[in-house]
């Protein structure tokens, strides 16, 4: 009887573990990344690239997820430490309204921060049966076809409530925990996951007396400023791209 015991809680057990990797139960809290670029693949000027001492080589960003059943907020984490090479890598926000779907966006664009209303874009996803665990949390991986050259791997969690993740990626049944392109020159993951009460004020999009653009007619407006500057366009198109 007591070997009948034994197995029933070891189903038992089973199955409430697998539960917390695939019930979608977590709708609140916060999530840090890292955001690691690799300077020599993302700049392909060799000039750059000799530049660029071996310690530099690799920058590493941090940024927290706030989220709830209305509202997101993916946003960098400030440091008191100097930074080195602050001007390799653009440090955004996004804001998320879940209930109107209205993405707003703090972003540093050729040195200077701008404010603008975005949108999510649709990206096809195929979803694979590749597993990973990250956080302890059981991910699966999915694949977007960005274009031609770029394609982009996502592992998420389906213990979320929410289609998130870092910077405007969304539309996987559950939260991205990890990122990267292809080439390795960009990868996000997941370091720590709090579950439990967001505070208000951390979903809230700052105030500012600066124009708030939309999207197009900001593009559109340093399009038309850096006419000349083709070199730079690279950057601008990656601005209101992929992410």
């Amino acid at each position: 009887m007591s070997g009948i015991k034994t197995y029933l809680l070891g189903v038992l057990l089973l199955m409430m573990r697998g539960g917390i990797g695939s019930a979608q139960s977590i709708s609140e809290g916060r999530i840090v990344f890292e955001r690691k670029t690799n300077l020599v693949k993302k700049y392909k000027n060799e000039g750059m690239r000799d530049w660029l001492s071996e310690g530099k080589k690799i920058k590493k960003d941090s940024f927290e997820l706030f989220f709830n059943d209305t509202a997101s907020c993916f946003r960098p984490i400030e440091s008191d430490l100097k930074e080195t090479m602050s001007w390799a890598t653009a440090k955004g926000s996004v804001y998320r309204n879940l209930k109107t779907g209205a993405v707003l966006r703090i972003r540093p664009i050729l040195g200077e921060v701008f404010f603008y209303t975005d949108t999510l874009p649709f990206r096809e996803w195929k979803i694979t049966s590749s597993v990973r665990n990250i956080c302890g949390m059981r991910c699966r991986k999915a694949i977007w076809q960005a274009n031609d050259s770029t394609r982009i791997y996502a592992w998420f969690s389906e213990a979320f409530t929410l289609d998130g993740g870092p910077e405007r990626f969304s539309g996987l049944p559950g939260m991205i925990l990890g990122l990267a392109l292809e080439d390795g020159s960009i990868i996000y993951f997941a370091k720590s996951v709090q579950v439990g009460p967001v505070k208000p004020v951390d979903l809230q999009f700052p105030k500012t007396r600066k124009t708030l653009y939309k999207s197009a007619d900001l593009k559109k407006k340093i399009m038309t400023e850096m006419r000349n500057e083709k070199w730079m366009w690279d950057a601008i198109e990656d601005a209101f791209g992929i992410w």
